[in-house]
């Protein structure tokens, strides 16, 4: 059982019933007040308060728990990969994870994480188009969001554990942090719980911003059908069936920088997709576009039903701070119609669109593989981040 820090980070889509014409010129207005209700960056607390009885809630029932407390509805859930719970085991969280997390449901957080209203600027795939909701100019959010300090601690601490557990494990290395612990191991059936409690974590936290942006659509526009297409995570260890070497078993598929993408014929994607495919979701920077996708038929054969979860970085975050001035930024990014707010200028300049990959590129290659096959394309109009 191998770990990772930011247990179930994943991305959500919602989809509006505005077009562009009904928010073009609205833009900083927009992103202010989202910025302003849902908390971003480190240590600001959440959008919605939690005791520690409500924590070990979330931890054991994740969305089920957001449902049963009226923070999401009962679409949300079969909206979500893995209907949004996993088995986790609070009992299994470490104490200074359960400190983090308790305050902190409904937050942003920092990094290459964010919450972006877009646009539909293309469809590829008119019909798979029509079954997820969107259609040409309609204005959508894609968060990005994990379980922020308490995915964190957990892992922390378990690499801890680990290494104490198999030093010479940990020894062998080139990087402590690739420890690992054998999955008939006890401490590896600890871990597994601890993660999957984070993974519920990270789902209602995702939740609690989709609440906040209902708020703020309804506040601003007077719109209340605001509607999760889907809710797909990376970064996540899970047990799923595969053929291997062409025997059907269970493997535990570890998905670090990858996202699921399974095909029309998997019974894990939600009923109102079977007949098209898994919703995939790709997205580029705060400055380019980002792809709404459906699982691909070679999916299952060539990665396991993965494909790839984001542009991905080319400059470090050192190397972008050096290169982009956040006042260049902003003044660019105001040029092209995308309203951005953040915490510092440093932010905005370690996020920067040239410090990643051409998304364009990344989504090229996963369509033409047939890991996960273009729907459509979304263009940003307003992004906050942490």
């Amino acid at each position: 059982m191998a770990s990772g820090f930011d247990i179930n980070c994943g991305v959500r889509l919602l989809r509006t019933p505005l077009e562009y014409a009904d928010v073009e010129g609205r833009e900083e207005e927009l992103a202010e007040e989202l910025y302003e209700t849902i908390p971003c960056g480190l240590g600001r607390g959440g959008y919605l308060d939690t005791d520690m009885d409500d924590l070990r809630g979330i931890l054991r029932r994740g969305l089920e728990w957001m449902r049963d407390h009226g923070h999401a509805e009962p679409s949300d859930l079969e909206h979500c990969e893995e209907n949004g719970r996993l088995p986790g085991s609070p009992r299994k969280v470490p104490a200074e994870a359960l400190n983090r997390g308790h305050s902190q449901l409904g937050s942003l957080g920092s990094g290459n994480h964010f919450l972006e209203v877009q646009r539909v600027a293309d469809v590829y795939d008119a019909e798979t188009a029509a079954v997820f909701g969107l259609r040409p100019d309609r204005v959508v959010v894609m968060i990005h969001s994990g379980s922020r300090g308490l995915g964190h601690q957990i892992c922390t601490e378990y690499i801890r554990r680990f290494e104490r557990a198999f030093p010479e494990l940990a020894d062998s290395l080139p990087d402590r942090q690739l420890i690992y612990a054998p999955l008939r191991e006890r401490i590896a059936e600890d871990y597994r719980a601890a993660m999957y409690a984070a993974a519920n974590f990270a789902w209602a936290n995702r939740q609690a911003m989709t609440q906040a942006v209902r708020e703020v659509f309804a506040d601003r526009f007077g719109v209340t059908d605001v509607r999760l297409v889907y809710d797909v995570c990376h970064n996540i260890a899970k047990e799923e069936r595969h053929r291997v070497d062409g025997h059907e078993q269970t493997v535990l598929v570890h998905r670090k920088g990858a996202t699921r993408a399974f095909p029309a014929s998997r019974p894990e994607v939600p009923e109102a997709y079977r007949s098209v495919g898994q919703p995939v979701f790709i997205p580029g920077s705060m400055g380019t576009s980002s792809y709404v996708l459906c699982g691909g038929d070679n999916s299952l054969d060539l990665t396991f039903g993965s494909t790839a979860h984001g542009a991905g970085r080319v400059l470090s975050r050192t190397q972008a701070k050096a290169e982009y001035s956040a006042s260049e930024l902003r003044r660019t990014l105001r040029e092209r119609g995308i309203s951005v707010r953040a915490r510092s200028g440093g932010t905005l300049t370690e996020e920067a669109p040239g410090a990643y990959k051409d998304v364009d590129e990344v989504v090229r290659v996963s369509d033409a593989l047939g890991l996960a096959t273009k729907v459509a394309r979304t263009q940003p109009i307003a992004n906050i981040k942490g």
